[in-house]
């Protein structure tokens, strides 16, 4: 095999290994299966989610898996879709890779006051690195696009963990 078709079937390999990592990102939240979740990201992960008022900030992996596990367990039910992924390797580096995806996360908390739905629609901004253990998120920026549904859902569904 030639070194430019290896180096494309790898290329094609690690396209599917960034996307499979992605999805199971979104998987992990909605099945709150914690250490799935956290095998996504790098030990210390960039977190911008300054759209839903979360600022910038370098995290260990823990406080992020923590934050989430926080914020999403209180919810009746929730679904997080990742669809349209669109990769880009660093020329540069070929251990470093960006995917580009929509998000369309919905949360329901059963007799809520005020409506039991809400839906947040924007993208990532996926930055992935390889490891030893596979391609792993090691910064994610939040786009939110718009917002539906019950915006005080996510402080109900936070209280309902904490107490």
């Amino acid at each position: 095999m030639s070194a430019d078709l290896e180096r494309r079937v790898r290329q094609i390999e690690d396209r599917q290994a960034i996307s499979d990592t992605v999805v199971r990102y979104a998987v992990a939240i909605d099945r709150g299966d914690w250490e799935l979740f956290a095998g996504c990201l790098t030990e210390v992960v960039h977190i911008d989610f300054s759209d839903a008022g979360m600022p910038a900030a370098d995290l260990p992996r823990e406080a992020f898996v923590a934050f989430a596990r926080e914020a999403l367990s209180g919810f009746t039910a929730r679904q997080h879709l990742s669809p349209n992924h669109l990769v880009t390797f660093d020329p540069e580096d070929a251990d470093r890779a960006v995917c580009e995806s929509y998000m369309y996360a919905q949360h329901h908390l059963a007799g809520a006051e005020g409506g039991d739905f809400f839906l947040m629609r924007g993208s990532y901004t996926n930055h992935l690195v390889r490891t030893a253990g596979g391609w792993r998120i090691e910064r994610l920026v939040q786009h939110v696009s718009w917002p539906e549904g019950n915006l005080d859902l996510p402080n109900m569904a936070r209280a309902r963990v904490a107490s």
